[in-house]
């Protein structure tokens, strides 16, 4: 199965979230969906300075396989891209979980974090998905 760190928040498509000290947040993508997605090509990301809506479209990824949007899993300012990723995307692959983060935010709402799944709510829902052999959904 997947790697799914404990300490990070996870939401329905696939985004991981970690609180920072400093009140922003860092987002990902599972390893999981990295995994689904295939050999990373190409990623999109938002624009620092830009506000989104929790479950808006924020960033799109290309691999090999497909192009799929990125959600953002709070409401809040993008305030940093990881610029390493325009030349190395395949760091999503390698390490989702730390190189391979996408993009920090300040939410707009720090209490929407506790509405995100914990890595046991996660692993469930990847289970379902993969007994019933369902799409990724990202």
């Amino acid at each position: 199965m997947s790697e799914i760190p404990p300490d990070l928040r996870y939401g329905d498509s696939h985004e991981w979230v970690r609180a920072e000290d400093d009140g922003t947040v860092v987002v990902g993508i599972s390893d999981h969906a990295q995994g689904e997605l295939g050999d990373m090509v190409f990623i999109e990301l938002p624009e620092p300075g830009m506000n989104y809506n929790q479950g808006e479209a924020c960033a799109v990824i290309e691999s090999v396989k497909a192009a799929s949007d990125i959600y953002a899993p709070l409401s809040g300012e993008i305030v940093q891209a990881n610029g390493e990723l325009e030349d190395s995307p395949e760091l999503v692959n390698s390490d989702p979980y730390g190189e391979g983060w996408l993009f920090r935010m300040i939410p707009s709402d720090p209490a929407q974090i506790d509405g995100l799944m914990n890595a046991e709510a996660y692993a469930g829902q990847l289970a379902r998905i993969l007994h019933e052999g369902g799409p990724i959904n990202t």
